[in-house]
């Protein structure tokens, strides 16, 4: 049975983790058999994945009635906010690598292979016809690449998604402050338009790859260029996905009457991690598209 000790509550045993642990195994299992197209992998992955969703629709569900129960006090709300901060630090870590992996590749190995330095033995005997213009769409022709025709421009969709992200920043900020002034409406508008504009991204970036896999050739098999703008473009999406999920769950919440001026970390929470997705876009935009 659940207590709330002096400090800290102690919620009931659940049964959440153990069904987690066992949707993601089913997951991975449904993977491994779909890569190495067996049959019923397809049918077990999909399960996989619904029986992850339920779960999680269950667990979140018990911690948002604990929490409009008021069973979570200033040491839950310490807690929680230590938790999620540690958790948008590893999302900055696993962004980081990608960078890195960027400059390594434009600012680092680009040079070596056209023989700057001492590494002229590596653009005698390697590749003898290398360029070193970035992006590099002269590809070796018997690696199987697929040589992409151009690239996408910055000052395209690029530069009208970073519109549609820096204002979203705008609009959950302006909710934000509605939740803290206690106008409501404020908060559901401001909401409502976070994810829309949330939306609106993930529906451009479609069409951006779209245009990209049948009219450019750009791939992810079009060589180191291809596979670092799709591997951060595509995380970046995904993550953008998850933010405007959460964000529709907090508006529903609100429309629910959920939230206090003074409690309202989940509100919070959601806030930090679109602000940060909006971040990394700014990054992306500067060295993936611009530079």
């Amino acid at each position: 049975m659940a207590t709330a000790h002096a400090h800290y509550y102690v919620p009931d045993s659940s049964r959440w983790p153990i069904l987690a642990t066992i949707s993601i195994f089913v997951i991975f299992y449904g993977g491994a058999l779909t890569l190495n197209h067996h049959s019923g992998g397809a049918i077990t992955l999909g399960v996989g994945f619904l029986a992850l969703f339920a779960t999680l629709f269950g667990w979140f569900g018990d911690v948002i009635r604990e929490s409009e129960g008021g069973r979570y006090g200033q040491w839950e709300d310490v807690s929680f906010r230590m938790g999620m901060m540690w958790f948008i630090f590893s999302e900055v870590m696993f962004f980081a690598a990608f960078f890195g992996a960027l400059f390594y590749s434009r600012v680092l190995s680009v040079e070596w292979l056209s023989g700057a330095g001492a590494k002229a033995a590596t653009h005698e005997f390697l590749w003898p016809n290398f360029l070193a213009d970035w992006p590099l769409l002269t590809l070796p022709s018997d690696y199987g690449y697929t040589v992409a025709k151009d690239i996408i421009p910055a000052w395209g969709l690029p530069a009208l998604n970073t519109a549609i992200l820096l204002t979203s920043g705008a609009t959950v900020t302006w909710a934000h402050w509605g939740l803290k002034v206690n106008k409501r409406a404020h908060l559901i508008v401001g909401l409502a338009l976070t994810v829309a504009l949330g939306s609106l991204f993930v529906y451009l970036q479609a069409i951006e790859y779209h245009h990209a896999y049948s009219e450019l050739g750009l791939t992810l098999n079009s060589g180191i260029y291809g596979a670092t703008f799709f591997l951060l473009t595509g995380f970046h999406g995904f993550h953008v996905t998850l933010g405007t999920i959460m964000l529709a769950v907090i508006l529903f919440r609100s429309m629910r009457g959920h939230f206090t001026e003074e409690h309202h970390f989940a509100f919070e929470a959601v806030a930090w991690y679109w602000h940060f997705v909006d971040v990394v876009w700014i990054g992306l935009f500067i060295f993936v598209y611009w530079l």
